[in-house]
């Protein structure tokens, strides 16, 4: 399903499919790429829990209204089971995983660890059956991933504690929700996709909030700061929906594996964002071990997809 005020966003003269695709997934990326640094920030005056449901509540509202602007049609029943896997994946799993760690964990090293997110999304793409990346790409995904490892188990200390497996968990749940909504995104589009996966978690959602806000609770949101808010509207806005309209075309068009490589790239735009909202440290060997990953997604947009 084409969006014609979608695709104006990418110019589309003598630009193939595969390259609009990697621009859109570029542009979701770099989007995303600023999640991890205001969670962290958030994290700070609210429950993780809070901070999950909440978001996806108001990301919900947001699509209710785009949707109904759209004049969008129902989901058709064999499309819910995917939507199902989105749901699961984008808009609870990663956001409460990543809630968790990062009340302790630093943010730029959170984000290093997502770097392994494009292996783990054409992984799940290929045992779905949806492509067949060719043994090239499979070699430099596989170098790709193990650059962001290495460099996550260095930063580490050579161990993994809790919070990097909580990571990799809501690594594993994106993955999940990137591919299945990519596919879907081909079929009915990606604010589509996005907007009713949020609208198919919202009842539970609802009521969990309901659920778990006491008194307690009140108390600390009204006394969150300015800060704390600003970085709630991101994360609710922007990484819940925007950038999963730009994301998921992205994916649509230029397919799983080949655009989610496009995702190696967001460990270091993270780091750049921690750098400047948070203060965390950005030195000479991010800097060198971020040329070295480019590197790596250059060569793997040579590579043979299957779709």
């Amino acid at each position: 399903m084409r969006h014609p005020a979608l695709s104006t966003l990418v110019p589309s003269l003598r630009m193939s499919d595969d390259s609009r695709g990697l621009l859109l997934g570029l542009a979701g990326v770099a989007i995303f790429s600023l999640t991890l640094p205001f969670t962290r920030m958030a994290v700070a005056a609210f429950d993780p829990l809070f901070l999950t449901l909440g978001r996806a509540l108001g990301a919900a509202l947001l699509a209710a209204c785009w949707l109904r602007r759209a004049r969008a049609p129902l989901p058709a029943r064999a499309d819910l089971p995917s939507l199902a896997i989105v749901a699961g994946g984008c808009v609870i799993g990663f956001p409460l995983l990543t809630s968790i760690a990062l009340r302790s964990l630093p943010a730029s090293h959170g984000a290093v660890l997502v770097g392994v997110l494009p292996l783990c999304t054409a992984l799940y793409a290929a045992l779905r059956g949806h492509e067949r990346p060719s043994r090239g790409f499979w070699l430099l995904a596989a170098a790709g991933a193990a650059l962001v490892v290495g460099f996550a188990l260095a930063q580490g200390g050579g161990s993994l504690l809790l919070d990097d497996l909580l990571m990799f968990g809501a690594v594993a749940s994106a993955a999940a929700g990137y591919a299945e909504g990519g596919r879907l995104a081909r079929r009915i589009g990606g604010p589509e996709t996005i907007g009713w996966a949020l609208l198919l978690a919202a009842p539970p959602i609802a009521l969990a909030l309901a659920l778990t806000l006491d008194a307690g609770q009140a108390a600390r949101l009204a006394a969150a700061g300015a800060g704390a808010w600003l970085a709630f509207g991101y994360v609710t806005v922007f990484s819940m929906f925007v950038g999963f309209i730009f994301w998921y075309r992205g994916l649509a068009l230029g397919g799983v594996a080949r655009v989610g490589q496009v995702q190696l790239l967001q460990p270091f735009l993270s780091l750049a964002g921690a750098a400047l909202l948070l203060g965390e440290p950005l030195t000479l060997a991010n800097c060198a071990f971020a040329l070295a990953v480019i590197a790596v997604v250059a060569l793997g947009r040579r590579m043979q997809v299957k779709r």
